[in-house]
């Protein structure tokens, strides 16, 4: 049977692919007003995509892409899945956004509300009244769209922004409030074709883990939990989130990282020796939880559900922000932060 490939390069000599090349007009949202337009899961399928010159316009990409750039759009509201690598927003102002990608940029904006989840530090230039969230959303496809475009649902720097342009005295962006909620930024879409996506915003069935970033903590307790690769690493890493958020713990910040055996010294001391057999069947998945008797809540938690799986856990108050800290100065050398 022959591939159809959809591609802009040709086809390797003597190779018995068919190939129908992409029409940029498929990729493209231009020059549109007052629309609600979009693309459903498997019609962008790792494509570069370009938005541009839009006014009123609600635009929803339910897929995965390669990148994509956002031009002079104003008063918009727009979901963006996976990017496997960067999306760039330029001379855009007074839009509201949810968006999932590697790199995140902006220049010339002005009043961009985001949920990002972004896998490196997010990046603003000359860029002013910016605001951003933890990214929130589900849909059926979601978890599999972030797989084919490379991201960690672990890996989100949303409230980590660097500003390339600061001004003394001001301050060119902040974080939304911790209530807000993506339906009143991004609205689902209420066309007939998008509404067959069935999307939910509801932030218990976020794909993506909701944290609290760089928000101020409410308690001087933390604890770290790391576990370790394996089939059910990602499923026992979101029961623990559930788990200890329901009983009202806070969950600070994740990470999904390759650790080599000096790491694992590093950062789990004593218990190094334990943990480092694990090391090489793939990533860890840390979690920072926050609150008056984190420790003890997650350390019995483990032991009651998941008691044949070797999870790492801070043993006492007093050494868990010292393992909080050795793990993420780690991480972030890691992740080139």
């Amino acid at each position: 049977s022959q591939n159809v490939v959809r591609s802009t390069e040709k086809p390797p000599e003597g190779s018995h692919q068919v190939v129908f090349p992409i029409d940029p007009k498929d990729y493209t949202f231009s020059g549109l007003k007052n629309e609600t337009v979009g693309r459903l899961p498997g019609k962008v399928a790792g494509q570069q995509f370009v938005i541009q010159d839009c006014e009123n316009c609600k635009i929803y990409i339910f897929d995965h892409s390669a990148t994509i750039t956002i031009d002079d759009c104003v008063n918009c509201q727009i979901f963006l899945g996976p990017i496997k690598g960067s999306v760039f927003f330029r001379d855009c102002k007074d839009c509201k956004c949810v968006v999932a990608c590697q790199q995140f940029r902006t220049r010339d904006c002005r009043k961009l509300e985001v949920f990002l989840c972004c896998a490196t530090q997010p990046i603003i230039e000359s860029s002013t009244g910016m605001k951003f969230g933890c990214f929130q959303y589900y849909y059926p496809e979601l978890a599999l769209q972030f797989k084919d475009a490379g991201l960690s649902i672990f890996n989100n720097t949303w409230s980590n922004i660097h500003d390339f342009t600061p001004v003394s005295g001001e301050n060119n962006w902040d974080l939304l409030p911790e209530t807000a909620v993506v339906q009143d930024y991004v609205p689902l879409p209420s066309s007939e074709e998008l509404k067959a996506v069935r999307v939910s915003t509801d932030a218990t069935k976020s794909i993506i883990p909701i944290t609290r970033g760089r928000r101020q903590k409410n308690s001087d307790e933390s604890c770290l939990a790391v576990f370790f690769a394996g089939d059910y690493t990602t499923a026992n890493a979101r029961k623990l989130i559930d788990e200890m958020t329901s009983k009202g713990f806070q969950l600070v910040q994740t990470k999904e990282v390759l650790m080599k055996a000096e790491d694992a010294h590093r950062v789990f001391q004593q218990s190094a020796l334990e943990f480092i057999p694990l090391l090489d069947k793939g990533p860890v998945i840390a979690l920072e939880f926050n609150g008056d008797g984190a420790v003890e809540q997650c350390r019995s938690t483990i032991n009651e559900v998941f008691s044949g799986t070797k999870v790492f856990v801070s043993e006492s108050k007093a050494s868990a922000s010292q393992d909080v800290d050795n793990f993420y100065n780690f991480a972030d050398m890691q992740m080139g932060m």
